[in-house]
């Protein structure tokens, strides 16, 4: 036995469909209670009190502070203001600012010749989904999430003078950490492997949200895999270069946890940070002087910060 739908209810039912549909879109909107006004206050003052107590309010001190003279003892009438006294004084009679100019710019080289490199091409290998390619992603980007103590603690097993690994394998006694012809390379291979796998990870993911039919067209009018992710691929995931390039700039500018733990910024391991620090909170205390410094390192960071937002702006118009 077969049931027939009655002539022209199909009609009706589409009527009824629109006239919900219009009924939904006509009913106002249902105001917010007290305890949603406040639930919605409360996640837009709290966290824009923690930003501006913790980032702006210290960084605008800082810049003002660039000016000053002060030991950081005693209250603030104690505080001399010097102009540019400051930032003369850093560029032309303080001798470890050069050098620690030129170790950060190195380090900024390495993080784009080294770890960015490494990390798109061990991305694009685990993107062909290999096998293990699950243990390989995770073995790969361990590194970025242990402690600074424990990463310390790793490669100083390995560049250990009478100890060490490499010394060992090599059969030489090459301190590492404390030659500074060396120390600086050292280091840099240490933060290398921690940088890797942060690379691997953001552009894995974005080589995951390339639409494949790209591949295919490209496949298609007899393009290479090589020739096909530098003039195709690489070009659409614009936005992670852009994340990457920033990352790299900031991450050379606040190169500081392994150098500070080695031997405190010194003996060839000069950085702009560990200057700051040691400026700021160290045995001279000179708080204008080191809030220079960092003044000049937010200044260079802003630049780049400011160009990636403007290309990100840019692009959602």
């Amino acid at each position: 036995m077969s049931l027939q739908t009655p002539v022209g209810a199909g009609g009706k039912v589409r009527r009824n469909k629109a006239e919900q549909r219009a009924a939904q879109r006509s009913r106002p909107l249902r105001r917010l209670t007290g305890a949603d006004r406040l639930v919605v206050g409360a996640m837009i003052v709290v966290p824009t009190v923690f930003v501006i107590g913790l980032v702006w309010l210290p960084a605008f001190a800082s810049v003002l502070l660039s000016f000053t003279k002060w030991s950081g003892i005693g209250g603030l009438s104690d505080i001399e203001f010097v102009g540019v006294d400051n930032y003369v004084n850093v560029a032309t009679i303080y001798p470890p600012f050069w050098p620690a100019v030129q170790n950060n710019m190195i380090w900024l080289v390495f993080l784009f010749l080294g770890p960015t490199i490494l990390g798109i091409f061990l991305a694009v290998l685990l993107d062909k989904e290999i096998r293990f390619s699950r243990v390989y992603q995770t073995a790969l980007y361990v590194p970025v999430v242990l402690s600074l103590a424990l990463v310390g603690f790793i490669w100083q097993l390995i560049y250990s003078r009478d100890q060490g690994l490499l010394n060992a394998a090599l059969g030489t006694q090459i301190d590492w950490y404390g030659d500074p012809s060396v120390n600086l390379w050292a280091v840099l291979v240490a933060t290398g492997w921690r940088h890797t796998g942060y690379i691997m990870l953001l552009y894995l993911a974005g080589l995951k949200g390339v639409d494949s039919t790209l591949r295919e067209a490209a496949a298609m009018d007899g393009s290479g895999e090589v020739s096909t992710f530098f003039r195709i691929i690489l070009p659409v995931m614009r936005p992670i270069n852009l994340i990457v390039i920033v990352v790299g700039v900031i991450e050379s500018l606040r190169a500081f946890d392994l150098v500070w733990v080695i031997n405190k910024g010194r003996n060839g391991l000069e950085l702009i940070a560990a200057l700051v620090t040691q400026n700021v909170v160290g045995e001279a205390s000179r708080i204008g002087f080191g809030s220079a410094m960092a003044t000049i390192m937010l200044l260079i960071s802003s630049v780049f910060i400011t160009l990636y937002l403007r290309v990100v702006m840019k692009e959602e118009r």
